[in-house]
């Protein structure tokens, strides 16, 4: 599993449930686990946040490498550590320039100023 991977795997939800749900893969973490930083996918596109959430749609370019099934939000403010044995496995991935437009979104909006 790489870097701009979606996979599916167990992910902590609002209520305290663990399901298996789809999710990206932002960044393997240093150390000998190689836990995943990863960020949640959803099919709720009405929880997207403009300017830092992305949608999938089925008329992007990179939809179909992706492995999702209809319209989903990756959702930056989503985020999750999980050890690499606990993915259940790749279903597809994202194209690279998606991939480095969220990471900069997402690095940009942890490096602002706190005012």
């Amino acid at each position: 599993m790489n870097e701009a991977d979606v996979v599916l795997t167990p992910v902590p939800q609002a209520d305290g449930r663990i399901k298996l749900r789809p999710a990206l893969i932002l960044r393997k973490m240093p150390g000998r686990y190689r836990d995943m930083l990863v960020c949640g996918v959803s099919t709720q596109i009405h929880h997207c946040i403009p300017e830092f959430d992305e949608v999938v749609s089925p008329r992007d370019d990179d939809f179909l490498k992706t492995g999702l099934l209809k319209e989903s939000l990756i959702r930056l403010g989503y985020l999750a550590v999980i050890p690499t044995n606990k993915i259940a496995g790749s279903i597809g991935n994202i194209s690279r320039e998606r991939y480095r437009r969220l990471i900069h979104r997402l690095s940009k909006y942890l490096l602002h100023d706190m005012d």
